[in-house]
């Protein structure tokens, strides 16, 4: 895997846990600007992958979920970036259908790193399950005050920036 692709994903992964950090320490922020750095995390995460995909798919297993995770990325993020009017009602489904999928995607991932004997790999499998995890709390409590879904942002892009640095340093072990 090219020094490239291992660099994104840090880059992507430094930049979630940022806006995770600002979501934390600002939970008060009003869900608009919420939403756009949300988006803006979401959308560079997504052109991430989407770019690992087409520079891996030949040598990286389980390279159609990495594809599949960022082009979901990029078009909830397009949804919470361009449509404001409806953003401060959807925020939590969208956040949540988004960590659902990129939780599941990553705890299947981890199955492959341990078929291929990659040390590390019940780090993905737990990270994933605790993203999925805090997708169904957004389902299932929706209508939760904006300090709560701060938080829970933050957390959740915590997490997602974890993953994508953890994929950026195991990435080598991936290939043979």
């Amino acid at each position: 895997m090219s020094t490239l692709s291992r660099v994104l994903w840090v880059i992507s992964g430094l930049l979630l846990m940022a806006a995770g950090v600002l979501a934390l320490l600002n939970p008060g922020f009003a869900l608009s600007y919420l939403a756009i750095v949300i988006g803006l995390a979401m959308l560079v995460s997504g052109v991430v992958d989407i770019v690992i995909y087409a520079r891996t798919s030949r040598f990286l297993l389980g390279s159609g979920w990495v594809l599949a995770d960022g082009i979901l990325s990029v078009i909830l993020a397009l949804v919470l970036l361009f449509n404001q009017t409806v953003t401060a009602v959807t925020i939590p489904f969208v956040f949540g259908m988004w960590l659902v999928f990129t939780g599941v995607s990553k705890a299947i991932g981890s199955f492959d790193l341990k078929h291929l004997e990659v040390t590390g790999w019940g780090w993905f499998l737990a990270l994933g399950i605790l993203l999925a995890v805090g997708g169904v709390l957004c389902f299932v409590k929706p209508v939760v005050g904006v300090v709560a879904v701060g938080v829970l942002v933050g957390i959740s892009l915590l997490l997602q920036g974890s993953m994508a640095i953890l994929k950026g340093l195991f990435s080598r072990r991936l290939l043979p």
